[in-house]
């Protein structure tokens, strides 16, 4: 029996296959974390402005307000709970933070009455799900120390490019 060739069989997935299916996995949408780069790698304010606008979102929103309105006090104790970072490649087999967001009422004070401990428990499984940046850019948020991970990412800029008053809504 004669062997197949691999490399040009149409039916086998090649390396090159694989890493376009990689890249398009997320839908096309960055990470949390991506977006957040690119604010701080961002050389001026109106270039960090312009990069929160080109990803505005209700879910960025949310992630914004949680992390920087002083009035969002979050159920959770301070500091990195124990969890198992996700090591999957960006893209595959983990949640997005940004989809998530709209689940995080459940760990802000009067946002859901879930029991403490339970609480704690969905808070991993949401640490566990996501891509382990985006596990970081969580816990920095729920720590309100977001703007000491991505330089230039102030509640002045957000609230500029979002054109929030200090109560974080619309003017």
């Amino acid at each position: 029996m004669a062997e197949q060739n691999t490399a040009s069989h149409p039916q086998v997935i090649n390396k090159k296959f694989m890493t376009a299916a990689t890249k398009t996995a997320t839908s096309g949408r960055p990470l949390a974390h991506e977006i957040f780069t690119k604010i701080n790698n961002a050389k001026d304010k109106p270039k960090k402005i312009e990069v929160l606008r080109a990803n505005d979102s209700q879910s960025m929103r949310q992630l914004l307000k949680a992390a920087f309105d002083p009035k969002v006090v979050w159920d959770l104790p301070e500091g990195t709970p124990p969890y198992i970072s996700n090591d999957a490649p960006a893209g595959t087999e983990h949640a997005s933070l940004l989809d998530e967001a709209r689940r995080l009422y459940i760990f802000i004070k009067g946002g859901s009455n879930v029991g403490r401990v339970r609480k704690e428990a969905l808070f991993i499984q949401m640490l566990e799900s996501l891509h382990k940046d985006d596990a970081l850019v969580l816990l920095s948020i729920k720590d309100k120390k977001l703007n000491y991970e991505y330089k230039g990412l102030t509640d002045n800029v957000v609230k500029e490019a979002f054109n929030w008053n200090d109560n974080y809504m619309r003017k």
